[in-house]
């Protein structure tokens, strides 16, 4: 079968496709639920960063507190619920690394269209900056540029986005080189169509695949350098917990109180992996040539 650039490629069959997708719809909805407990948690549970009750601090999971309730996961050391923690931290993470995935892959986007379309002066000034700033590992850029902002919520979307537009422009150049160089492009332009036309047309489409498919890869990489950055003091202030901010803080009582550090770590690392097995489903369902025949 020919595609839409002219290739000949090998498509799956439909029972495939109906399989693959059933799979990626279960690991979206697995994933749903952590969104949806990111939403509604903290409505539910909310949290209270102020309120100190020594009385009931370092209780393990499942204790009942001075004022009847039970705390399922456990309290801090200073006698706060771990419970409506964690769930402030999904919220802050999902916030965050989508936050960043939108932005980084927006910039990505535009970046890329430039240098791959219009290539000279622009193509070599951007990949130029694109290949110095991949010389660099990205979480330390984003450490970087968190220490210079100070934490806050925006300040770790903004830095982590910083750090990580290049990989969306490359593969939006990328495909924008191979796309512009089609018949079908060079009938557009010779029947006298503007650029704006060809790119939303022909050219914008054709990347929206592959750019979804990196950004499926790289939200659990920024919900872990988000964890990274609040472990290290450059994420969210305190009264925002985040599941890196919530692990720091335990790490002074893993003898004694081994839940602050070890639940939070355990959700986050259920989503990251969720995260990147959807992923991967992303990938092989806009890949055909992933797809079993």
């Amino acid at each position: 079968m020919i595609d839409t650039f002219g290739l000949q490629t090998l498509r799956p069959t439909r029972s495939a496709r109906r399989a693959l997708f059933s799979s990626l719809l279960v690991r979206a909805l697995l994933l749903g639920v952590f969104a949806l407990a990111a939403v509604l948690g903290p409505i539910i549970v909310p949290y209270d960063h102020i309120t100190v009750r020594t009385a009931d601090r370092l209780k393990p999971p499942g204790s009942v507190l001075v004022d009847g309730s039970v705390a399922w996961l456990g309290t801090d050391q200073v006698g706060r619920d771990l419970l409506p923690q964690v769930l402030q931290g999904a919220r802050i993470s999902l916030l965050v690394a989508l936050a960043t995935v939108f932005l980084a892959g927006l910039i990505g986007l535009v970046c890329g269209l430039v240098a791959g379309f219009y290539g000279g002066v622009p193509d070599t000034v951007l990949m130029r900056l694109a290949d110095i700033q991949l010389g660099f590992p990205s979480i330390l850029l984003a450490i970087l540029f968190a220490a210079v902002l100070g934490p806050s919520v925006g300040n770790v979307v903004l830095s982590l986005t910083l750090a990580r537009w290049v990989t969306f422009a490359r593969v939006v150049r990328a495909t924008t080189l191979t796309v512009k160089e089609r018949e079908f492009v060079l009938a557009a332009r010779a029947l006298g169509a503007s650029d704006p036309h060809i790119l939303a047309r022909h050219v914008i489409p054709a990347a929206l695949g592959p750019l979804l498919v990196i950004a499926a890869a790289e939200v659990g990489l920024v919900i872990l350098a988000e964890a990274s950055l609040s472990f290290l003091g450059l994420g969210t202030p305190p009264d925002q917990p985040s599941w890196g901010l919530i692990i720091a803080n335990g790490r002074a009582y893993l003898n004694t109180a081994w839940w602050i550090s070890t639940i939070p770590g355990l959700v986050l690392s259920l989503l990251v992996i969720g995260v990147g097995a959807f992923g991967d489903r992303v990938r092989d369902y806009f890949d055909p040539r992933l797809t079993p025949r």
